[in-house]
């Protein structure tokens, strides 16, 4: 029976179409993207599609970046699936700690040895990475521990510990959709994520002020990402991974992408008549 209800699982997964490269109605955006991108020395990837429409937008969205701190919004959903099944619970002490505060401490601040011990609990990194694929996400990889990878001597082209922007998108889309947690935990994810307080020059820099963005942030000598969601004036939301390494001034790179991203879908999805038979403008409400 266990046989039978994992090939169900895996087929329902495989029935699943992968997430499409850029849509036609986002060329434009795409070649805005791309012309943004030109001028910089950094090595930059990008994937947004808008949860509602499934319209996509990608620049290198199928290249591998490391995912550095970005990996914990896959060790968050993983324990909360096991709070779902009633295997864990957010009030369950470990190294004497509440994994409450734990998650707490993970995703709003970053913390790295909170980090650590929930992987551990978890059944270590590739607990992680085999929980990331059961979910039917592919071209993701954790291969180690935040202590092992800061250890480890810096190759920003390693692909263990990687994704491709296209992959966290893929994530973060079923994450929205309720196909990875329940509602309860789905909300808590993102309640945390719309309190994280590092990286406020990066998908959030540049973007109108009041704007909600539900995001994680990742670091490294000459790396920086942000992935997340954001919401857009017409209330739709945009997943979005943005993945930078190399060059100089990469948080401002990612906050220029982000905004160009806003507008972009915001120009898209604003054409519909509102009662006046006019096209909204972009950021019009």
């Amino acid at each position: 029976m266990r046989f039978i209800a994992i090939l169900l699982w895996l087929t329902a997964f495989a029935a699943q179409p992968a997430l499409a490269a850029t849509s036609p109605k986002l060329s434009s955006l795409e070649q805005q993207l791309s012309s943004l991108l030109a001028g910089k020395s950094a090595d930059v990837g990008i994937a947004a599609l808008d949860l509602a429409t499934g319209e996509t937008v990608s620049v290198n969205g199928d290249k591998a970046f490391p995912m550095a701190s970005t990996m914990k919004v896959a060790v968050a959903a993983a324990y909360l699936s096991q709070v779902d099944h009633g295997r864990r619970s957010l009030d369950d002490r470990i190294s004497g700690r509440s994994a409450r505060s734990l998650m707490e401490r993970m995703m709003v601040y970053s913390d790295n040895h909170a980090t650590d011990i929930l992987i551990r609990d978890l059944g270590g990194p590739n607990a992680i990475d085999e929980w990331v694929r059961w979910q039917g996400v592919s071209k993701f990889r954790v291969d180690r521990t935040i202590a092992q990878l800061l250890r480890a001597r810096r190759d920003l082209w390693d692909n263990r510990d990687s994704a491709t922007p296209m992959a966290m998108v893929d994530l973060l889309k079923r994450l929205d959709k309720g196909q990875v947690l329940k509602p309860w935990s789905r909300s808590y994810l993102l309640d945390m994520m719309v309190r994280c307080k590092t990286g406020k020059n990066r998908i959030r820099g540049m973007l109108p002020g009041g704007t909600r963005v539900e995001h994680k942030t990742g670091t490294l000598n000459g790396y920086a990402s942000d992935v997340g969601f954001i919401t857009l004036p017409n209330g739709r939301r945009v997943a979005i991974a943005i993945f930078a390494r190399g060059g100089s001034d990469r948080p401002g790179t990612i906050a220029r992408t982000a905004r160009a991203v806003y507008d972009g879908f915001s120009r898209l999805l604003t054409w519909p008549s509102f009662g006046s038979g006019t096209p909204q403008p972009a950021g019009a409400r």
